[in-house]
């Protein structure tokens, strides 16, 4: 008996390392995959870093760019001042002078009369005296001041007259170049805008009801709060947790990129950007356990605009980088009144602005 059960038990051993062998083999094989992945998506983590420093880099340089536009139009409008400034000058001086001439040519009217009949004196007296002769020979010189003076003013006119033109095509000019200013500031104020919005659409991806709007983007009030609530829900934080990600990252990379330097306009204008949350309500009247809270939509979503603000401040978000505002039903971003165009027009809506 003794020797037959050595017999069994030699027979279940192989068995045994078998099994062993295949569990250690699909071990390794897990491992080998989980290797696989690590490696893939650090190698794509170093890919967004970069793109987001090519990001930061383009909105420094072209918030540069708006001060310089900036400054090319308080230069600009101090030009077109002082050229109106001359314009006016230059009207007043031609009134001037048009004064003058219809005098002098009343008086070499007066002039040429007396003359004529001067003459017609002489002619008729047929001898003059040393006297006549005098005044008529001061007439005559009168007459040829008078002339010259005419010729002076008159050219005095044309000349005005040719700088007054030449003003209003300077002018013209200037305005064609402030309108091109302008929309060039326009335009590159639309740029530094979408960028902002290309990394919040990057980090908020994967979350349900993100909604891009122009120059804004929203979140759904259901996914943030429950009905007739101002507090952030446990899924709203999971939501405003990666916002407060994404402007603490915007705020740390321009932190680091003013270190140092002097305190000119330039940096001022790149400390500036604020994020806008605006709360919006539909249009349902509250109901009467909701309205002792909130009196209407408007409160409600001031209440909920604030309590956004206040989490991302609780999440690190610098408070003077956040402005909450409450609008209420006045904005709607689809009409009707069923329940999924309601449940559009409840939302919370960031936007990039300057304080």
């Amino acid at each position: 008996m003794a020797r037959r059960r050595t017999r069994s038990e030699a027979n279940i051993w192989p068995g045994f390392v078998d099994g062993l062998s295949t569990l250690l083999l699909v071990l390794m094989f897990v491992l080998s995959i989980f290797v696989v992945a690590q490696f893939y998506l650090g190698d794509r983590l170093n890919t967004v870093k970069q793109e987001l420093a090519d990001a930061d880099s383009e909105l420094t340089r072209l918030i540069a760019q708006i001060n310089s536009l900036n400054d090319q139009l308080g230069l600009a409008t101090q030009e077109n001042d002082t050229l109106n400034a001359q314009i006016l000058a230059l009207e007043t001086t031609i009134d001037e002078k048009n004064t003058e001439l219809t005098a002098l040519a009343a008086a070499l009217a007066t002039s040429q009369a007396a003359v004529a009949a001067s003459a017609e004196e002489l002619d008729a007296e047929k001898a003059l005296s040393d006297e006549q002769k005098s005044e008529i020979a001061t007439l005559n010189a009168q007459i040829a001041a008078l002339r010259r003076q005419l010729a002076s003013i008159q050219e005095a006119l044309d000349a005005a007259e040719a700088k007054d033109i030449e003003q209003q095509a300077q002018i013209e000019n200037l305005s064609q170049r402030l309108n091109a200013a302008l929309a060039r500031k326009v335009q590159e104020l639309q740029e530094v805008r979408s960028r902002f919005f290309e990394e919040m659409r990057e980090a908020l991806k994967d979350l349900q009801g993100i909604d891009i709007r122009g120059d804004r983007f929203s979140i759904g009030g259901d996914a943030l709060f429950g009905s007739c609530d101002a507090a952030v829900s446990l899924a709203g934080r999971t939501a405003l947790d990666k916002v407060a990600l994404v402007v603490l990252d915007i705020d740390s990379r321009i932190g680091a990129q003013i270190a140092g330097r002097e305190d000119d306009e330039n940096t001022q204008a790149i400390q500036n950007w604020v994020v806008r949350v605006d709360g919006h309500a539909d249009s349902t009247p509250l109901g009467p356990g909701c309205a002792a809270q909130f009196v209407d939509n408007k409160g409600l979503s001031s209440a909920r605009a604030l309590s956004v603000t206040r989490y991302l401040e609780s999440r690190g978000v610098p408070s003077n980088r956040l402005v909450a505002s409450g609008l209420g039903s006045d904005f709607p971003v689809v009409s009707g009144y069923s329940a999924a165009a309601l449940a559009q027009n409840r939302r919370i809506e960031f936007k990039l602005t300057e304080r």
